[in-house]
């Protein structure tokens, strides 16, 4: 093999990033936990909040600090330099375009959107706006993705054969309204088997075909589901979803002389051990800090802004619509159609 050690993460410092002001829209329980990363990882400012709901902004407000409102329209007006999408699927598109509109630069959470059409209005408005946009597709931004991505591009594993990857959370039927309904985009594949097929992306530089199959809610929407992506050469992904049952949330990328095995949960910082075919542990990667992990992806955005990019190279447009390309062709085989598509 071409070495016997892992590479070192070229992730920046997040704290060097260039500072700006941030607006939140969609007050809930990941716009939470982005402002915890902002306030405590970066030099980043939160600086308003907004939603549809008075109440819940109010909260979220009393809560961190922060200025809110009910009103959408009073976030965009606000002196911001991009705005934070935090809220459901079914919202993504609309809202994005609203604040592409006021000429803000935009940090979509994933799913970026319910499907690739959408999703190319959105990148279509920013491109013609002159604005920054990406997915907040976390995991692709993190340290250890990064030590990942150079150890297959650099034949670290020999040559990649294969991707398992899987995310199960017990969050169905007793779990919240966005997973369960179909008019807010639900179903495990939009908002947990994107982790796995973004993997597997990231990976498969080409997908030459794609299998699922798996069980539908009574209300229509995906409960569970295993795709299989095939590559060239004859690589294969293995993705696994489900909403109804709590899994491993393990990775697995193996190539002909090693692999890499990533711990649970394995799209957030953790371990990730490069193993030989006889089992010998080679090396380890360890997470410098295993907290506050989504300001990755809002300093990616931020240092695109800067440098007058608008897209970042972390994650560039063209592989967001690839994984929406993707997950539109694996409900279309399960036969999921949300409202209005």
């Amino acid at each position: 093999m071409a070495q016997r050690r892992l590479p070192t993460a070229r992730t920046i410092d997040p704290r060097d990033a260039p500072s700006l002001r941030w607006g939140i829209l969609g007050p809930g329980y990941i716009a939470a936990e982005m402002v915890a990363a902002l306030q405590q990882g970066t030099g980043q400012q939160v600086v308003a909040v907004g939603g549809r709901s008075a109440e819940r902004a109010a909260a979220f407000a009393t809560q961190h600090g922060i200025p809110a409102s009910g009103d959408q329209d009073w976030l965009l007006a606000q002196d911001v330099d991009a705005i934070y999408v935090a809220s459901p699927h079914s919202a993504h598109h609309e809202q994005a375009l609203a604040a592409i509109a006021a000429g803000r630069s935009v940090l979509v959470e994933k799913a970026f959107t319910r499907n690739a059409g959408e999703a190319v209005e959105v990148l279509e408005a920013a491109r013609h706006a002159g604005v920054s946009v990406a997915e907040a597709m976390w995991s692709r931004f993190l340290p250890g993705y990064d030590v990942v991505r150079q150890a297959v591009e650099q034949g670290v594993l020999g040559e990649l054969r294969s991707v398992t990857a899987d995310h199960g959370q017990l969050l169905w039927p007793n779990g919240p309204a966005r997973l369960a309904e179909p008019s807010l985009a639900g179903g495990a594949l939009l908002d947990l088997g994107v982790y796995p097929i973004h993997l597997a992306a990231m990976l498969l530089p080409k997908v030459e075909a794609i299998h699922a199959v798996g069980a539908r809610t009574d209300l229509g929407v995906d409960e569970q589901e295993v795709v299989t992506l095939a590559g060239a050469g004859g690589v294969l992904a293995t993705c696994q979803a489900s909403m109804s049952a709590k899994s491993p949330t393990t990775a697995v990328i193996a190539g002909t002389q090693a692999r890499l095995e990533l711990a649970g949960d394995f799209y957030r910082p953790t371990t990730i051990r490069l193993v030989a075919p006889d089992g010998d542990v080679l090396d380890t990667y360890e997470p410098e800090e295993r907290e506050h992990g989504l300001r990755y992806e809002a300093v990616a955005l931020a240092r695109a802004i800067a440098a007058g990019e608008q897209e970042t190279p972390e994650l560039p447009w063209s592989e967001t619509l690839r994984v929406m390309r993707i997950m539109d062709d694996v409900r279309a085989q399960l036969g999921v159609v949300l409202p209005g598509e």
